[in-house]
């Protein structure tokens, strides 16, 4: 008789999701085991989305600037907007709308920004006194697949139709220029 090692049942299967923050953040796992009550008491989908999120690694929390979280709440006045990461200056942007936002971590300079153009940080333990339930809030997330390294993922680099990023020092004369690269060095493709 054979041992079902399969994906569809068997013993040796894994759930991958993670169940609590590898992190030692005290905080963090304080508002782990608030927002598991609130997932546990309430039917908000909110709840379960946001406590899925306070598990996840630094890569998927990505950092989202202030000039995407104003596009993004044009036209919402009177809502929060809720990211599970950090809110990010950007210099880019002059004019900062009026906001009330609720994060993980802003920097320094966001945060100034926000306040001055009088609106609200809010940080999670606060989120839940005002809306236990997610009611009036705009849930966000930052552009996951801008970090540099993805730039780097994808089919080989030297193969046609290939966007990848090659792994070069430099971007000069002498650096992955030669044969193949250019149609003076015997053939370019």
């Amino acid at each position: 008789m054979a041992i079902d090692l399969g994906a569809a049942g068997g013993r040796n299967r894994r759930n991958a999701r993670r169940t609590a923050p590898k992190s030692d953040n005290v905080y963090l796992k304080l508002l782990v085991k608030l927002y598991k009550f609130l997932h546990r008491r309430t039917d908000s989908k909110f709840n379960k989305v946001v406590l899925k999120r306070l598990f996840m690694s630094k890569t998927n929390k990505p950092p989202l600037s202030l000039s995407k979280l104003a596009k993004f709440m044009e036209g919402k006045d009177g809502k929060i907007a809720v990211l599970v990461g950090t809110i990010t200056d950007d210099v880019r942007m002059y004019d900062v709308p009026k906001m009330r936002v609720c994060a993980l971590r802003f920097t320094q300079t966001a945060r100034q920004r926000i306040l001055k153009a009088g609106g609200e940080c809010l940080t999670f333990d606060q989120l839940a006194l005002i809306a236990p339930t997610g009611a009036g809030t705009v849930l966000l997330r930052g552009p996951k697949l801008s970090r540099e390294a993805v730039k780097h993922f994808g089919r080989a680099t030297g193969v046609p139709d290939s966007n990848t990023k090659p792994f070069v020092r430099s971007k000069g004369r002498k650096f992955e220029k030669a044969r193949g690269r250019r149609a003076s060095r015997g053939y370019k493709c």
